[in-house]
């Protein structure tokens, strides 16, 4: 999609970050000592570390990812928001309070109370690092979707400018900053978002597509042995075919422009899809014709609107039961993609599929999970549902966030203010990813931009304001995760693992340094990962997390047996099982430009094998090495 930057967005975007940068120098001068930059001094309010909990938790997967993939596949999507949202249960009941009593600056101190173990600290900053690293990926491409129509620049300009900006926060001021970035863009992120979902209910339901693109055409095909031999219209010529499990697709010609159209078999019906078609000179045609020539078409709009029985044209002034009842009985036009080549060309296809509301509303469109899925969907969704619930309780970044607090009933105070907010924004993702979806504002090349579309739908103010935010959501978490990577270099790799000891002042500056190197790595796997569905991303993270954190986590607190050598053995189970099964799967083979089907692995997600295999390594090696490797007593607070 060609995005055109305009003068009040360009303006409302550098106000915020300018807002951000100013909190940066306010609290950068008052930031000197290791725990003033690694866990804000442990001086925030329970409220505030709330609020600023989730700032950092709805990064750009929750209102970015969550959003497009309700647009593009309805309650599906919303299961995300769910699984995310659950594991805050684990959080507040297990982890929180315990947490503050034995920790200091990172989650490696909690895992290290009991055994002073160079080990253990080798193997949890190397699992922070990793998770940071795989959470800041989806943040950054978010970046880099969000700058291209909001200044109408390239992605890897969004991409470098985060990465430059979020340096310059943590560097300069360190944990209390990006507290208070985080809680400005909570606050403002839940209240735009209420307002964006009451226009979308109000403004009701229309079947019109959006304004500014051209309507789809259809024509007639006869049919002779499975293949079109002529259509409706004299003046399109055929020029090729390509079929493949139940889809067919036909190329036609006119006017010297040939696109691909989508065949339904049973009425002989050719609709027009969207297609990008890379040729064989390195050159890329958009709809078939180049991309300058801005042929785009409506994606995303309702097929028939059904109130009470009786189709209608449109519907308005809705609120929120009766919006999700009208779209339960209509029907709703969705776009599924679609790739194959044809001689030397490589086509990207989008084409229509009219879903009933029912289906939108119910679990089945993406996550293949009834009668006639097979055994790997089913245990792909199981897999993403046990990294959801059980990740948020292990990510580095959320962790140390109980570290700012004063005191273990604040760590539990702030999650409960946490799971309220953010419980609280999931519902109103639902609203706008439905509201993008039936709007005719989608972008199929980035569902990332579902939310942001919807809100230009309002205009270009409503446009500024909501991505503006979504930049400064990106902003906060990734502050957060460079402190996590920063910590884990700085205290428990330099200072404890290696046994520099180094100086308060020296500490700082070493996660300074980290900082900087941590924000270069995010920039490029930003860069090299653009395109890819933010929240998909994010799951990947949360799969890490609970794989080679949270089983330590747990065993440590409630386990008596548990040693040493069983939480980095654990540690080190969870890393490499998780990596190895995200890098053999489907997903990442597609990424590589290979088959999903020739992956060796067929799951997408790990946590169904790696999250037990985790638990069963630590088992089995503490009790190994039991008798040698005792904890040196109960673990005493060290705040």
């Amino acid at each position: 999609m060609i995005y055109t930057a305009s003068p009040l967005a360009v303006g409302i975007f550098f106000a915020v970050v300018a807002a951000v940068l100013g909190i940066s120098f306010y609290f950068g001068r008052k930031t000197t000592s290791a725990k003033g930059y690694f866990a804000a001094g442990g001086t925030i309010h329970w409220s505030v570390n709330g609020i600023a909990f989730a700032g950092d938790y709805l990064s750009a997967a929750s209102f970015l990812g969550i959003c497009g993939m309700i647009a593009f596949s309805g309650f599906d999507g919303f299961l995300y928001s769910i699984g995310y949202l659950a594991g805050w249960v684990v959080a507040l009941f297990v982890v929180a309070e315990p947490l503050k009593r034995m920790g200091k600056f990172t989650f490696a101190d909690a895992l290290d109370s009991k055994f002073n173990s160079r080990s253990i600290r080798l193997m949890a900053a190397i699992s922070t690092l990793i998770v940071s690293i795989f959470y800041l990926i989806p943040q950054m491409v978010g970046a880099g979707a969000l700058v291209t129509p909001l200044l109408g620049l390239p992605h890897w300009v969004g991409v470098t400018l985060v990465g430059g900006i979020v340096i310059f926060i943590v560097t300069t001021a360190g944990m209390k900053s990006t507290t208070y970035v985080q809680f400005l863009k909570g606050t403002l992120l839940i209240i735009f978002s209420v307002i964006l979902v009451f226009m979308v209910v109000d403004r009701g339901i229309k079947d019109v597509p959006y304004e500014g693109y051209h309507d789809f055409i259809t024509l007639q095909a006869e049919i002779t042995d499975g293949s079109v031999t002529s259509v409706s219209d004299p003046s399109f010529t055929i020029e090729g075919e390509y079929t493949e499990n139940g889809l067919h697709f036909v190329k036609l010609e006119k006017d010297g422009i040939r696109n691909w159209w989508n065949l339904e078999t049973e009425t002989s019906t050719l609709t027009e899809a969207l297609s990008i078609v890379t040729l064989d000179d390195g050159s890329v045609l958009f709809n078939g014709a180049p991309r300058d020539d801005q042929l785009f078409y409506p994606v995303g709009n309702m097929h028939r609107i059904v109130v009470d029985g009786d189709q209608v044209e449109e519907v308005r002034g809705l609120n929120c039961i009766s919006f999700l009842a009208v779209i339960q009985e209509s029907e709703v036009v969705r776009f599924i993609a679609d790739v194959f080549t044809s001689g030397t060309e490589r086509v990207r296809i989008w084409y229509q599929e009219v879903t009933p509301g029912n289906e939108i509303l119910s679990p089945g469109i993406k996550f293949h999970i009834d009668e006639g899925s097979s055994f790997a969907d089913k245990m792909n969704f199981i897999s993403l549902m046990l990294a959801l619930f059980f990740g948020t309780a292990a990510l580095p970044h959320v962790l140390i966030r109980y570290y700012t607090v004063p005191t273990p009933a604040a760590a539990r105070k702030s999650t409960i203010v946490a799971i309220a907010a953010i419980g609280f924004f999931y519902i109103l993702t639902l609203y706008m990813g439905l509201g993008a979806m039936i709007s005719g504002v989608l972008d199929v090349e980035s569902s990332n931009m579902s939310a942001p579309l919807l809100a230009q739908s309002f205009g270009t103010l409503m446009f500024a304001i909501v991505s503006a935010i979504a930049f400064a959501t990106v902003l906060g978490t990734v502050s957060g995760l460079i402190v996590a990577s920063s910590g884990a270099v700085a205290h428990d790799f330099i200072d404890n693992f290696l046994g520099k000891k180094l100086t308060d002042h020296k500490k700082v500056v070493a996660g300074k340094l980290a900082a900087v190197a941590t924000g270069i790595i995010a920039i490029l796997l930003g860069i090299a990962f653009k395109g890819m569905n933010v929240a998909f991303l994010v799951g990947l993270a949360f799969a890490i997390a609970a794989s080679a954190n949270l089983p330590s986590i747990m065993m440590v607190l409630f386990w008596k047996k548990t040693t040493a050598k069983g939480i980095a053995a654990s540690i080190t189970a969870g890393i490499i099982s998780a990596l190895g099964i995200i890098m053999l799967s489907p997903s990442m083979f597609t990424r590589y430009g290979l088959e999903a089907s020739a992956a060796p692995i067929p799951l997408n997600n790990p946590g169904i094998i790696s999250i037990p295999l985790s638990f069963a390594v630590l088992i089995i090696v503490s009790l190994m090495t039991g008798e040698k490797d005792q904890p040196q007593g109960a673990a005493v607070s060290i705040t």
